[in-house]
């Protein structure tokens, strides 16, 4: 990761967050499935790495599923399944614990997402929170995030019934990065990976050439 991609020193932790449940996909873990022969969730892991000073991976799953990655691999810190957030939180936790300043969150089904991801978030200036957007659509697991954040994070996840993303955001200071789609579905950055046919789309994708970040 390169200076220009910090903000004012501060060192990013990223987390692939492949926590979900892959109820789509049979409850066959998609993260680990094949993606034109590489696990998906290798390719994310690939893609953000350069982006940022560290990597994590936060899953619910058998950990030792993903000990090939050769990056730390952490549970949700709070009980129950609760979503993306309980990843991110996982995060900002350890970040706090080894010294970095924030947390940059992607999906582990999203395969496609920009190489300057992580630049064109910093480069939104000083947020407690700056999200993607893609078609007029948020992407609301694709984030940095302070980790000064994880206190309030906790809180809103142990003492509230609401675990939305968005009710936790519009709490705080935050703004939205809007990164183009092309001229067709194909060229959306954010295309994930659900279902089956999801998944035979983005082995098309990657056959043709015409996934321009992959």
């Amino acid at each position: 990761m390169t200076n220009e991609t910090r903000i004012l020193g501060s060192r990013i932790l990223g987390v692939v967050l492949a926590g979900g449940q892959s109820r789509r996909m049979g409850s066959i873990d998609k993260t680990l499935m094949p993606l034109c022969g590489v696990p998906m969730v290798t390719r994310v892991l690939h893609r953000l790495r350069p982006q940022v000073d560290a990597t994590i991976v936060n899953t619910n799953a058998e950990m030792s599923q993903f000990s090939h990655l050769g990056v730390p691999v952490l549970g949700d810190t709070v009980a129950g399944y609760a979503g993306p957030l309980a990843g991110i939180l996982t995060a900002m936790e350890y970040g706090e614990q080894n010294g970095f300043q924030h947390v940059c969150s992607v999906a582990a089904d999203t395969p496609f997402f920009p190489s300057d991801f992580v630049k064109k978030l910093t480069d939104a200036g000083k947020r407690d929170i700056v999200l993607a957007g893609s078609g007029g659509f948020r992407q609301p697991t694709f984030g940095l995030w302070s980790v000064e954040l994880s206190n309030p994070l906790r809180d809103f996840l142990t003492q509230g019934e609401e675990r939305k993303i968005m009710r936790f955001v519009q709490m705080h200071n935050w703004s939205l990065v809007e990164f183009d789609i092309g001229l067709n579905d194909r060229a959306d950055p954010f295309f994930n990976v659900n279902t089956p046919d999801d998944m035979k789309l983005a082995e098309q994708y990657l056959n043709d050439g015409e996934a321009e970040h992959a």
